[in-house]
């Protein structure tokens, strides 16, 4: 049966592999985007675009009006460092743009939310890895914060409206249409500047761990959230999943594993850590593996290949 599906920040770099990924599952798609970061070129012909920011109340009436079955929440404002920068902007989007478009989505009898959480900031420095599901929370970031308190409240909506929600926790997710002149996604900053023959600079001492997740694999986990049977809501993490790989890279071994690939030798500096970012992330995708039958397909070296192709065609 034809699902319809909303999906928020669904021009972006991972909300376009979503819209695929949904339209190859053959459910129907709408695409809500304020295309501050997002482009419309990302998407495939003929899927419906509402250009509109995830505060307004163009957001929640679409939600409320488009009979939607299933919400997937990606809009965000997902700079890190901006968050410490601005914490009360960060939250805005973050925090108020999730409410507002819940709003709407309750109000439109949506069935389930799949909401886009952050594995590699809501529990912080002090889990042990790879952390699983169940590892306190401890946010270094506003960022994570808002990302956690996101979670809290689909967890009530759930309580108190019955609005089913599962929250994907990413660890850092990388891939084809990722910005490369932004300040998130390492891969592809790294890998266009290294194609182009020019430095690159490595912030802290680089033996940073991250958990580095294709994004293909990331949108197919977001399909099968969608459809499986949930637990019943017996805690904040009964509907919580991680998604990444559970490897550790550490960031100067991906530096080498993106020149490699791009046949780089760049100069490779370093700089001061920068606040805000944790030294250890890698996360135990086995409960996904489980209770979702999902698992990571892509390995690090093959996805970076794929990445830098795109660049190189871009």
């Amino acid at each position: 049966m034809k699902r319809r599906v909303l999906i928020t920040g669904g021009a972006g770099f991972i909300g376009s592999h979503l819209v695929r990924a949904y339209l190859a599952a053959g459910d129907d798609v709408t695409v809500l985007d304020d295309l501050s970061s997002g482009k419309a070129e990302n998407l495939p012909a003929g899927v419906r675009l509402v250009r509109a920011d995830v505060r307004s109340p163009e957001a929640r009436t679409l939600a409320a009006t488009g009979g939607f079955t299933i919400l997937n929440h990606h809009a965000a404002q997902m700079d890190v460092r901006r968050s410490v920068e601005d914490p009360l902007y960060d939250a805005q989007i973050n925090v108020i743009g999730l409410l507002n478009v819940l709003e709407g989505a309750r109000a439109g009898g949506v069935r389930r939310v799949v909401f886009a959480s952050s594995g590699g900031t809501v529990y912080g420095d002090g889990a042990a890895t790879p952390t699983p599901e169940s590892a306190a929370k401890l946010p270094a970031s506003p960022y994570g914060t808002a990302k956690l308190t996101s979670e809290y409240y689909l967890a009530t909506f759930a309580q108190l409206f019955g609005l089913e929600a599962v929250c994907l926790r990413y660890s850092n997710v990388y891939g084809p249409r990722q910005n490369p002149h932004g300040e998130a996604g390492v891969v592809a900053i790294f890998g266009r500047r290294l194609l182009a023959g020019e430095p690159v600079t490595i912030y802290g001492d680089g033996e940073q761990t991250r958990d580095l997740v294709y994004v293909e694999d990331v949108a197919a986990a977001n399909v099968v959230a969608a459809e499986r049977p949930l637990p019943a809501l017996s805690g904040l993490d009964t509907r919580a999943y991680n998604i990444g790989t559970g490897v550790e890279t550490t960031v100067n071994q991906l530096t080498q594993i993106i020149a490699t690939a791009a046949g780089s030798k760049s100069a490779i500096g370093h700089a001061p850590a920068r606040a805000g970012e944790i030294l250890r992330s890698a996360l135990d995708v086995s409960k996904a593996a489980r209770e979702l039958d999902w698992r990571p397909r892509v390995a690090l070296p093959e996805g970076v290949a794929r990445t830098l192709r795109w660049i190189r065609e871009g």
